[in-house]
């Protein structure tokens, strides 16, 4: 990552919370990165780690009993905690827009698509609903989908997982907005378009200079569009570095299980290799142990990690790390 380059998202101190019959869920605790303009930021980790619970208290549609009870999120320059509703919705599917995982849970399935993308760019751009779908269309041909006068006609149900996302990217992108925030973008999908998903995400960030923040569990996603990377557990960011660094000098022992469970394909594959996995379960939120949160599950704990919680050490250019065996003097 290019430091100099300028800033566009700075998220600080975040801390989101669900307040539940059983006690408080401290789904996001704590969390400080950036997002650069043109840049591409991987968040990854488990399931329940709080990717995207991160990503809705960015947008502002934590719902109850979940709530944003500490933290700033600058969005050019302005927090994004401080605006009210109506001046948050004019930011949402404008400024920043969102992709989800599974765009049938996300298109209305009574209205045909035309309609769906055209809604937005009327509601946020003020243009006729003429113009509007006239630009629909240039939408749906700019993310490589064919005969688009014809699929604006057409319902969800009637096209495939792959025209779904490319839909929904056309969507994202209808307001031209400065930052989108994709959240498992190619997890339904096979892997002959999920790399067409994401070479078109790649393609639309070098053309039009819009910033990804991608949340994902696959590294291998990660490697080929993140600029830099940021791994949480439990609610914290426990590593942070330019991808580069990240995968030839990967620190912390959660990020290093994390790359060891994947199979290597640049060699030869040794008969009867069986693949390492991280030992036991990501803790329950409700009730975290003492000191550091991956204390049971690593390998290399040592009495100071059962004991205190470890801060995020600086170990190299844009490289943060949160594990004692970095601070210690």
């Amino acid at each position: 990552m290019n430091t100099t380059d300028p800033i566009l998202l700075h998220v600080e101190d975040l801390h989101t919370f669900f307040y539940t019959k059983s006690g408080i869920i401290k789904a996001v605790n704590g969390i400080d990165f950036l997002v650069q303009k043109g840049k591409t930021v991987g968040l990854v980790g488990e399931s329940g780690c709080g990717k995207s619970v991160t990503a809705l208290s960015i947008i502002r549609l934590v719902q109850s009993p979940g709530r944003v009870i500490k933290g700033r999120i600058f969005f050019e320059n302005r927090n994004l905690l401080d605006l009210d509703e109506q001046e948050m919705r004019h930011i949402r599917g404008n400024r920043i827009s969102m992709i989800f995982q599974e765009p049938m849970t996300s298109l209305n399935p009574v209205h045909c698509i035309g309609d769906q993308i055209s809604e937005a760019i009327w509601l946020h751009q003020g243009l006729s609903k003429r113009k509007a779908m006239d630009l629909t269309v240039e939408m749906l041909i700019k993310v490589g989908i064919s005969d688009p006068k014809k699929r604006i006609r057409e319902y969800p149900h009637q096209m495939s997982g792959g025209m779904r996302q490319r839909v929904m990217i056309a969507m994202a992108l209808s307001c031209n907005p400065k930052m989108i925030i994709a959240d498992e973008p190619t997890t339904a999908l096979d892997v002959t378009i999920q790399a067409q998903i994401l070479d078109l995400m790649d393609k639309l960030r070098r053309d039009i200079g819009v910033s990804i923040l991608l949340i994902t569990h696959d590294l291998g996603i990660v490697a080929e569009m993140a600029h830099s990377v940021i791994v949480m557990y439990a609610g914290k960011i426990v590593e942070y570095a330019d991808s580069l660094v990240f995968f030839d000098e990967p620190k912390h022992p959660y990020t290093l299980g994390l790359l060891g469970s994947i199979p290597k394909m640049d060699g030869p594959i040794p008969h009867n290799k069986i693949l390492s996995a991280i030992p036991g379960v990501v803790p329950n939120l409700l009730e975290l142990p003492e000191g550091c949160s991956f204390q049971s599950r690593c390998p290399i704990a040592f009495d100071l990690c059962k004991k205190e919680e470890p801060l995020l050490f600086e170990v190299g250019s844009n490289h943060l790390v949160r594990c004692w065996q970095f601070g210690r003097t």
